[in-house]
């Protein structure tokens, strides 16, 4: 903008506003916008992996490493009184498989996740996962806290002349 020394043209140029001053800007400030959805996104990044699941558990801790899915799986929590949940709803034994079938629906690969707590009745697990077994799930998993107590075996495999244990029946997956 060129300053005018001509005092003609220097009231010309307030012309309109005249003694109101200032006008507001109509302009929005983005960067304070932009930060806070910035902290916003870190917040939820950090919480997101601790609200997978509500249902609070004391996993047994094993060696075992993490599972793959390329699925979302289903979620069977046992607590250690033995009450049965799927997903984060509490579900009595006698509705657990056919509710498993509706929230399956065609999708018998569906991978199932088992969750007991460590002090679970240990039969309230088996006819759980016989259950889910019977239901015709296939791909049913236990999951675990890494860092248990060692078998004695390394990533080589058995330590020679060591005994291993045959699995009665089928793998589950």
């Amino acid at each position: 903008m060129a300053l005018s020394l001509d005092s003609s043209n220097s009231r010309r140029g307030r012309g309109r506003r005249g003694r109101r001053g200032r006008r507001a800007l109509s302009e929005i400030n983005v960067t304070p916008l932009v930060d806070v959805m910035l902290v916003l996104l870190i917040i939820f990044m950090i919480s997101a992996p601790l609200l997978t699941s509500s249902v609070p558990l004391e996993l047994p801790k094993t060696e075992a490493g993490a599972a793959n899915s390329q699925s979302q799986p289903i979620t069977v929590s046992i607590k250690a009184d033995g009450t049965i949940y799927i997903q984060e709803t509490e579900t009595p034994f006698a509705a657990f498989a056919p509710r498993m079938r509706a929230l399956a629906g065609d999708q018998e690969q569906k991978p199932i996740y088992v969750r007991a707590d460590g002090r679970a009745p240990y039969a309230v697990v088996a006819q759980v996962m016989a259950s889910l077994s019977s239901a015709g799930f296939s791909s049913i998993g236990l999951l675990t806290d890494t860092g248990g107590p060692s078998s004695g075996l390394d990533k080589a495999g058995p330590a020679p002349g060591a005994a291993v244990p045959a699995m009665a029946g089928p793998p589950i997956r």
